[in-house]
């Protein structure tokens, strides 16, 4: 069977909450989008404000607090809040990917610790934050242990390897920039291929139920996961997926009875959150992101701009400002496309008011270096 550009798209939207916003309880809305991208703290937030009717934030507060909801360092080597009992299958997953790329690093071997003393450590500390523990603690513990400082960037390294939660700390968003690490409840095996293809198995249909259809190389970008790995993973999973074609021929798979809405089911207008995951989990980003728009919302350093979504694809970008937020789109939107964006506005507004009116702030530099809009307007405001 073959699909079309904007199928794909509809079948995304459909998967991620963002054609209607449904009426579902937090843990339920993350098991069902996958997973929040997570390095921003307001980012889970106003993800789940575009996709949850009513969506009240201490929801999610208490469900970081109550462990049920956790983040933590996962796909893409990046921070992730996602459902507690998907964690231990997609660290599983994660597992080479993450003992590759941070006891492999640079930082970390300068250290000259090797794997088995690696896995000491780990094992030490994983005992020692069975309560929420600070960088210094651990840093401390790490001294203690070793018998001599360690240093700050290995130290990270082997913080991000270790499979940590990050533990609330308060601030707008439970979160502040000062992180505080827990043991996580659900102990992933570290060793051994059995656990990490079998995580690898789950974590690619999860993937599929909220993002597919999609190739292999999709997968393989969403996760960080080595093409053959993928592969020989949709080749378990055998029958349980559907095979189809994509637009240019690629091959995609799919779980069978997901939803694929029509290619023309209307979409509403969202202002999506800083590095949305539905912006980061192709390797064709042009199922939402036009190609020429690309660079405008990913920066040189990575940021993932808040970006406007009209038409189910990125039209520009958007950011709080005295009086409500400024909308810079990147080509000319019809006016009733404009109201509907100021409607949205107003309810984020409303949203934010109450804990960090001006969310992102500390990302302003990238609009003093230039925002190549077609139109901007302030939206949102009294």
């Amino acid at each position: 069977m073959k699909t079309s550009a904007q199928s794909l798209n509809r079948a995304t939207l459909a998967r991620q909450l963002l054609l209607r916003r449904e009426q579902l309880d937090v843990e339920d809305a993350v098991r069902r989008v996958v997973a929040l991208q997570a390095q921003e703290p307001a980012s889970p937030y106003v993800a789940l404000w575009n996709r949850l009717e009513d969506f009240d934030p201490a929801g999610l507060d208490g469900a970081l607090a109550g462990r049920r909801t956790v983040k933590a360092t996962l796909m893409r080597l990046t921070l992730h809040a996602v459902h507690a009992e998907d964690y231990r299958p997609f660290r599983e997953a994660m597992e080479p990917t993450l003992r590759g790329s941070r006891l492999g690093d640079p930082r970390f071997r300068s250290s000259g610790l090797g794997p088995d003393e690696a896995a000491d450590l780990v094992g030490d500390l994983l005992g020692y934050a069975d309560r929420p523990r600070t960088t210094a603690e651990l840093g401390r513990r790490l001294e203690e242990r070793l018998g001599a400082p360690m240093e700050p960037a290995a130290q990270r390294m082997l913080r991000q390897y270790a499979p940590l939660w990050h533990a609330p700390t308060g601030g707008a968003w439970s979160f502040e920039t000062r992180p505080s690490y827990v043991a996580s409840g659900a102990r992933p095996v570290l060793a051994g291929p059995d656990a990490a293809d079998g995580g690898l198995r789950i974590l690619i249909r999860r993937y599929l139920e909220g993002f597919g259809p999609a190739s292999v190389a999709d997968m393989a970008q969403f996760t960080l996961v080595q093409r053959a790995r993928v592969r020989a993973a949709v080749q378990a999973l055998g029958d349980g997926l559907e095979r189809l074609e994509g637009p240019d021929g690629t091959e995609l798979y799919d779980v069978p009875g997901a939803p694929r809405p029509a290619g023309d089911t209307p979409a509403p207008p969202r202002l999506m959150a800083m590095w949305d995951s539905v912006l980061l989990a192709y390797a064709d980003r042009g199922r939402l992101i036009p190609p020429a728009y690309r660079k405008h919302v990913t920066r040189v350093n990575g940021d993932v701009l808040p970006t406007l979504l009209v038409d189910g694809h990125v039209a520009g970008v958007w950011r709080p400002a005295v009086g409500g937020i400024e909308a810079a789109a990147f080509h000319p939107l019809p006016d009733d496309t404009w109201q509907a964006l100021d409607a949205e506005a107003r309810a984020l507004v409303s949203f934010l008011a109450p804990r960090d009116p001006r969310a992102y702030g500390r990302y302003g530099h990238w609009w003093t270096k230039g925002i190549p809009a077609a139109e901007t307007r302030l939206l949102g405001g009294c």
